[in-house]
């Protein structure tokens, strides 16, 4: 912009300056702020960061499972505020949040919102609370040999006109094994709404192959009962799973640190255009294998905005 035309905007009352930064985004508005005083105080006003709220904003917070603790003195407090705090709702099912950068929504489904397989049975699965995770309980395997684990979110509930990642947020106890023999499989797709409701599960399905605890090392271990009792003892690897142990990490990717106490593995990405795709299905499956595993903790699913590039 030409000086002659910044100095015009300075002679601009500041509600017109405000309502023009409200048509920018987060980013750029802060950065205004360095402009000078009329536009860090333009910046500040209420006209801008009620535009970068999502639509629904009061109505995802009527859901929130605590009175909504806080008074906040201005939409910007409260924007930074649903930034850095996710808020529980539905009843306790999902957390809220929202991009920093964008103001785009961020959901986490819990684990006990999700699919699993054999989740329901106390000698494969121990519900238990975790002082790091946002939900009251977190999932902890014990010992499968099947693991799969399914999550689904309705996409009108998601910002339209954006490419979202889910996440499967995880960790693992100290005495985590069978995760380093074989890869597992992750999927996301689109589960198109039929006319009469539900769901026709035509969307497009891209499988990938992730490794959850890339240990270079094959182990023996035992399956231990939450009460230290013994309920089953590894047998040695079947020569099928001794092969795909051998086979090199190449580019499949590995669980990251989230520098919240807690890793997380990219399950595949999709489009939301207007919200009207049904239902976004999540999965990750390790059947193939047909090794013991345990010692794998699950917090949920965590669907955020793809960060640019």
């Amino acid at each position: 912009m030409e000086q002659g035309s910044t100095a015009h905007l300075y002679v601009l009352p500041e509600g017109c300056i405000s309502k023009i930064l409200s048509l920018t985004s987060p980013r750029d508005a802060c950065r205004s702020s360095v402009v000078s005083s009329v536009f860090r105080s333009a910046v500040d006003s209420d006209v801008v960061w009620e535009r970068f709220l999502p639509s629904d904003y009061q109505r995802i917070l009527s859901s929130s499972v605590y009175p909504f603790p806080f008074v906040f003195s201005s939409k910007k407090e409260l924007y930074l505020h649903l930034c850095d705090n996710p808020v529980l709702i539905s009843n306790s099912t999902k957390t809220f949040a929202l991009e920093k950068c964008s103001g785009k929504k961020c959901y986490m489904i819990g684990a006990k919102e999700l699919s699993i397989v054999w989740g329901d049975t106390p000698q494969y699965w121990n519900w238990r609370p975790s002082p790091e995770s946002r939900f009251s309980e977190v999932a902890e395997l014990l010992f499968v040999c099947w693991l799969e684990v399914r999550g689904r979110m309705e996409t009108r509930l998601l910002s339209p006109r954006t490419t979202y990642v889910a996440y499967l947020v995880l960790k693992f106890t100290d005495s985590a094994f069978g995760f380093d023999v074989v890869s597992a499989e992750v999927s996301v797709k689109l589960a198109a709404a039929c006319a009469g409701g539900g769901n026709s599960g035509g969307g497009e399905e891209e499988v990938k192959e992730v490794y959850l605890n890339p240990i270079r090392r094959q182990r023996r271990q035992f399956g231990v009962h939450k009460n230290r009792r013994l309920i089953h003892s590894m047998r040695p690897q079947e020569p099928v799973a001794d092969a795909a142990y051998q086979q090199p990490l190449r580019d499949r990717p590995v669980p990251k640190e989230r520098g919240d106490g807690w890793k997380e593995i990219e399950l595949g990405e999709f489009f939301n255009e207007k919200g009207e795709d049904g239902d976004v299905e999540m999965s990750l499956m390790e059947v193939k294998g047909g090794n013991w595993k345990g010692g794998l903790i699950i917090q949920g699913i965590e669907l955020r905005p793809k960060k640019a590039e």
